[in-house]
């Protein structure tokens, strides 16, 4: 079987013995159609975030159909084109009882604690996959994944309809930041130095927000920490700052800006289960949002290193196609 392998940092190749993945009660084997390529992806193909071991099987952002469900399983099944939530958590311990699952002590994260989904075929715990209809465009259904997280952003963010709402860094995130923040009945503005994204923000909605200060919601992308200082300073009087893009270099911010300005700062990671996808999708099926308009390359499986390699100088939002293989290898 054929899988996107880390193999060394910066050394992405696609191997053609990867073993077949078995299935567990409560798994399904998923033939997987489409993985996007995200900053987490990057971070690990470069070395920046360690992963347990090499080779190691990239991507986290798939869809793909089923092809056959375990013992346990009642409520999926065989053909079902589904996108999977690459996040499992354990669902019993302390924070995932109270429904905060993104806080789980024991999560399992695709592509950064176990294996990646950039594979022909994955083993995938059911209750984390998503069956979607058949008629939606593979680039809206690659793009499920991270809309959930840019949903959830805005959902933090307090945002009330008609409110403007500033958008830092117009990568692939920021992109879908800005549907969001439309779909929610906001104002997009967007900070973003670098031209051809900046343009595609505009292609979506977005405004550019150039010296305008005192947004309500800033919602913060980038990871940079130059641009975090800058975020803190356009949140208005009792406003509230998310923060979704990560960096281990530290950021400056001033107490005294916080205290007297009233300043509501949030981190904002993944998304909740159930409710995360639940309410994407439901929002995909009710309204025409189009995520795949961020989507700007497409590769090939052959074609991944290219993919990883060019991926971070890419407006807009990079993605792996994969051969369709409806039945098992023997």
């Amino acid at each position: 079987m054929r899988a996107v392998t880390l193999v060394s940092p910066d050394t992405v190749a696609v191997v053609d013995d990867w073993p077949e993945p078995s299935c567990g009660p409560g798994e399904v084997i998923v033939a997987v159609h489409g993985v996007g390529l995200c900053g987490s992806d990057l971070a690990v193909a470069s070395g920046r975030r360690p992963v347990p071991t090499l080779p190691w099987v990239l991507g986290h952002e798939a869809f793909g159909v089923i092809l056959a469900a375990g013992r346990d399983v009642t409520d999926r099944r065989p053909g079902q084109r589904v996108v999977v939530e690459p996040n499992y958590a354990c669902l019993t311990c302390g924070p995932c009882r109270s429904g905060a699952t993104a806080g789980c002590t024991a999560r399992r994260a695709a592509g950064i604690s176990e294996h990646g989904l950039l594979a022909e075929r994955v083993a995938v715990p059911a209750r984390f996959t998503w069956p979607v209809p058949d008629s939606w465009d593979e680039a809206d259904v690659v793009c499920v994944e991270p809309l959930t997280v840019a949903v959830g952003a805005v959902h933090a963010s307090g945002l009330h309809e008609g409110d403007p709402c500033l958008v830092v860094g117009a990568g692939a995130q920021g992109l879908l930041v800005c549907l969001a923040v439309r779909q929610a009945g906001g104002v997009p503005y967007v900070i973003e130095p670098h031209e051809g994204r900046r343009a595609l923000a505009e292609q979506v909605g977005a405004r550019s927000a150039g010296a305008r200060t005192a947004f309500p919601a800033v919602i913060e992308t980038s990871g940079v920490p130059e641009a975090f200082e800058d975020a803190v300073e356009r949140v208005a009087h009792g406003g509230c700052l998310v923060a979704v893009g990560l960096s281990t270099r530290p950021a400056r911010l001033p107490t005294f800006t916080l205290v007297q300005r009233r300043l509501t700062l949030r981190g904002c990671l993944i998304y909740d289960h159930p409710v995360g996808f639940a309410q994407t999708i439901a929002m995909l099926r009710s309204h025409d949002l189009r995520p795949g308009r961020v989507l700007r390359e497409r590769f090939e499986l052959s074609q991944a290193p290219a993919a990883f390699a060019q991926a971070s100088r890419v407006p807009g939002k990079s993605w792996i196609s994969l051969p369709r293989t409806e039945e098992m290898a023997s």
